[in-house]
């Protein structure tokens, strides 16, 4: 039987994601566990496992995809159909990530708000 992964997020790939999240002031990092970015409740980037997901929108995710060779990311074996698994070699390149995070900012302006859930 297969083990369980565990959620190892190492302090330098937190510092690099903090880095790439500092490039743009308006952005939040949430979440403790697991950090992530997001805006009127959906979610662009995921720091997951010590690997980051970047929401694209489609045009640009397979883009992104053919340039760096790599997949959409997957998560509790769930892929997550509209972010990329970035590698790590371009997580450690904050200049040439923040274009992506700036599209994905710009990208998820565009979607409907998600409604809060208010607890009763």
């Amino acid at each position: 039987m297969a083990t369980p992964k565990k959620n190892i997020i190492t302090s330098d790939k937190v510092a690099l994601y903090e880095k790439l999240i500092a490039t743009i002031p308006a952005i939040e990092r949430k979440g403790a566990a697991n950090p992530y970015t997001s805006l009127n409740g959906n979610m662009f980037t995921l720091l997951h496992q010590s690997r980051l997901a970047i929401r694209l929108p489609e045009d640009q995710r397979d883009a992104f995809l053919k340039k760096y060779k790599t997949t959409l990311f997957e998560a509790y074996g769930t892929v997550m159909a509209e972010y990329v698994a970035v590698p790590d070699a371009l997580l450690k390149n904050t200049k040439e990530l923040q274009k992506y995070l700036a599209m994905s900012f710009e990208y998820v302006k565009t979607l409907r708000p998600k409604p809060t859930k208010k607890k009763s």
